[in-house]
């Protein structure tokens, strides 16, 4: 744990999705609130469908919606914290890819996850 799961609209260009998670992972792991930094997973989940809004010219704009889920226990303050870096993090590293044809929103959830959660490490 922690868990980030990011979805971008096909419009947001994100010209390396690798260096993008690895720029998060690291925000994450230089903010102390974690074990080691493989306990820190990522992933892209594409979106191929979307709609913002109700009229077509307002699918000029775009989003980018990060997911980070964490186990119980940390205070609202942490949380916040966390969801600020991650937005401060995607702005630093998409903001100055987008051409100006897509206004760009980025949205981040911090969320506890149930305290039934069960994991199981395989190999060495």
């Amino acid at each position: 744990m922690p868990h980030l799961t990011i979805q971008a609209s096909p419009n947001v260009n994100i010209t390396h999705e690798e260096s993008l998670l690895k720029a998060l992972n690291q925000a994450l792991w230089q903010s102390g609130h974690f074990g080691k930094p493989t306990d820190i997973k990522a992933r892209i989940l594409p979106i191929n469908t979307f709609l913002v809004g109700i009229e077509d010219d307002q699918q000029q704009r775009g989003f980018i919606y990060a997911h980070l889920k964490l186990m119980a226990g940390r205070e609202v303050e942490v949380r916040n914290q966390l969801a600020k870096l991650l937005v401060t993090t995607i702005e630093n590293q998409l903001g100055a890819q987008q051409t100006g044809r897509t206004v760009l929103q980025i949205a981040v959830e911090v969320e506890e996850i149930s305290d039934i959660y069960h994991k199981k490490i395989l190999g060495s």
